[in-house]
């Protein structure tokens, strides 16, 4: 992707369903779950970006003895600095306590069964340790002690955290990662002391009612009463001191969630290739959590999945499949190399059949799996091409024809390369304008000279910055005859609201486009129009409203907005014409027919404060306010 945007974070959780003698004994170490998670994070690394945290419970803890671990970085290697403080208590014992599970468990940190790890890429907000998960809320009464961690953004945490303030609570701030976890440790604490009503008529001790609380905690009641307003994206993982944990998925499945277990480990991933990769599992092993279900795992090992809020239409995440993910999960390789087919026809249109004066190539690094299977499109429109020329010469058929006619292949090569990061430390905006635009670089000597048509795969077009900026006017050095710039994703038109960093409509490139198409044809007053109607619902309950910028985009069709968006984006002064084409959603639905979440592209969001956002967002651009929707 040329525009730079955040995203996701990622989560890791690990329950150890054996004693650490156990994994001792098998695998040659009693730090076998630290190690894993460290594993599972690192091939989730993708992820993150300001910072990771983990954190570990240990079970059955000595009474007056730590039992909750946990540890936070953001420097700027996050991960070496995170598991370099968590290891370095082991490195200088003798191998006679390293090798005594039993030792380590009561005398050093982090070696609990139950761990937990986040990375953080950061949507807002400021990049400090007290924003990295994961959060603690601690209580006296081990059972009411909450460590959550997640990959959410949720719309309507005003919302949510009147509520809290409803039922007398006072929290440290409004953000929606506090709201949550005291949300959820309300609830926490009501169903603790629920039980101790229950059991203390009877006649039993305060610490044999713990042991009743332990077993039947009912954590998919928590679950339901806690998230019954959540409206956004999540996943949210949460250990409980006492044991339990849980890791719950949003109603659409917006946010990704997997999980495997067998009688030695039950683990819960953003990404299924970390598992896959991490406990050396075959993919029909690893599953993916139901939305609207929760992963519960008991104090004493019981593993099972559970509803926990009404499912919705499943509307998962398709920039997961586009970008966000690793390409390693087989499906989601799959599916890049299927949206880049899916351009093969409007491409060859483009650049008039003459495989012969075209160079075809890729934006670096993440557009590749897409640009291999556009490149397969092309070669089977190119053989469909060959066999139609060798039945056409019939009896005329000689060597030399056909020579020339096999010969005939698509010329691809790689053209942009992406720097070394660099940084600049010139002041002046133009010269450092000058310095950022050289963060791609071209090869030189392999297009051809005012005859050559060069065609560039990207995974999106965000805000196109980079591409004016850097790619075209690089690339242009290159004296094609045109440019062709393709997206693999649809033209982004309406903001993001469940965890991506995209929330501002001026940034979108799509809609800047669009406000210049009815700047052109006197249509202006339409934003005006759209601007009173989104005001009119402003009070409105997030149900009721609509999203009033769709009907915008219908007074144009789709490739006269990508047009637009071509002039938008090309530099001054270039001489090649630059053409862009974008996949249709059409096209993306059927390249992932599973993750058909394409809100950003669509405007129809999965959930009721969507539309409340994208309504927001056109407000604050007509009134000029440079701040985010959400």
């Amino acid at each position: 992707m040329s525009d730079f945007i955040k995203h996701e974070c990622g989560i890791a959780l690990i329950r150890l369903l054996k004693p650490l003698d156990y994994y001792h004994k098998k695998y040659g170490t009693a730090l076998y779950g630290l190690n894993k998670l460290q594993l599972l994070m690192q091939k989730q690394r993708n992820r993150g970006q300001d910072g990771a945290g983990m954190a570990t419970i240990k079970l059955n803890p000595q009474t007056g003895t730590k039992y909750i671990s946990r540890r936070r970085s953001n420097a700027s290697n996050y991960l070496d600095d995170l598991f370099r403080h968590v290891f370095k208590r082991f490195g200088k014992l003798s191998a006679e306590k390293l090798n005594n599970p039993e030792w380590l468990k009561a005398n050093l940190p982090y070696t609990g069964e139950l761990l937990l790890g986040h990375l953080r890429y950061g949507t807002h907000g400021e990049n400090v340790i007290e924003t990295c998960h994961p959060f603690l809320r601690q209580n006296n009464w081990i059972s009411r002690n909450l460590i959550l961690a997640g990959n959410f953004n949720l719309t309507n945490v005003d919302e949510l955290f009147e509520e809290l303030l409803d039922l007398g609570q006072y929290p440290k701030e409004k953000s929606d990662t506090v709201t949550v976890l005291e949300k959820i440790g309300h609830f926490l604490d009501d169903e603790v002391q629920r039980l101790h009503t229950w059991y203390k008529p009877d006649g039993y001790s305060n610490a044999e009612i713990n042991d009743f609380i332990f077993e039947n905690l009912d954590i998919q009641r928590l679950l339901k009463r806690a998230s019954r307003k959540f409206d956004g994206g999540y996943v949210m993982a949460g250990l409980i001191g006492h044991g339990d944990a849980f890791v719950m998925r949003d109603p659409a499945g917006i946010r990704p969630a997997f999980y495997y277990h067998d009688d030695e480990i039950a683990v819960v991933a953003s990404e299924r290739p970390a598992i896959q990769t991490a406990f050396n599992v075959h993919v029909d092993k690893v599953k993916e959590l139901t939305p609207g279900h929760a992963l519960i795992i008991k104090c004493h090992g019981l593993i099972e999945e559970k509803p926990f809020i009404e499912p919705r239409t499943r509307s998962a995440c398709s920039f997961e499949r586009i970008y966000f993910s690793r390409g390693t999960d087989r499906d989601i390789y799959l599916e890049r190399k299927k949206l880049g087919e899916m351009l093969t026809d409007a491409v060859l249109k483009a650049v008039d059949y003459d495989y012969k004066n075209t160079v075809f190539s890729f934006i670096p690094n993440t557009a590749e799996t897409a640009f291999l299977g556009l490149i397969e499109g092309v070669e089977k429109r190119l053989a469909e091409y060959k066999q139609e020329k060798i039945l056409k010469l019939g009896k005329d058929l000689k060597p030399k024809k056909l020579e020339k006619i096999l010969s005939l292949k698509p010329r691809v090569e790689k053209i942009v390369v992406k720097d070394a990061k660099q940084r600049t430390f010139i002041a002046d905006t133009t010269s450092r304008g000058a310095m950022v635009s050289h963060v791609y670089d071209v090869t030189y000597g392999i297009v051809k000279n005012e005859k050559d048509t060069l065609v560039l795969l990207d995974d999106s077009i965000v805000r196109g910055t980079t591409m004016r900026d850097s790619i075209i006017q690089i690339v242009s050095r290159l004296r094609p005859k045109k440019i062709v710039i393709i997206s693999s994703a649809p033209q982004i038109r309406f903001p993001d609201c469940y965890g991506i960093d995209m929330s501002k409509m001026k940034e979108f490139v799509a809609f800047r486009a669009l406000v210049e198409l009815l700047k052109e044809k006197k249509k202006e007053h339409l934003l005006k129009e759209a601007y009173k109607r989104c005001k009119a619902q402003e009070h409105l309950p997030k149900e009721e409203i609509k999203n009033e910028v769709q009907r915008l985009y219908d007074e144009f069709p789709y490739e006269k907005v990508s047009k637009k968006i071509a002039e938008i984006i090309t530099p001054e002064g270039i001489k090649p014409k630059v053409e862009v084409i974008y996949q249709t959603i059409e096209g993306l639905q059927k390249a992932c027919p599973n993750n058909n979440g394409d809100w950003y592209f669509s405007g129809n969001y999965p959930t009721p404060g969507g539309n409340r956002i994208i309504n927001r967002a056109f407000i604050y651009f007509m009134e000029g306010k440079d701040v985010r929707a959400y």
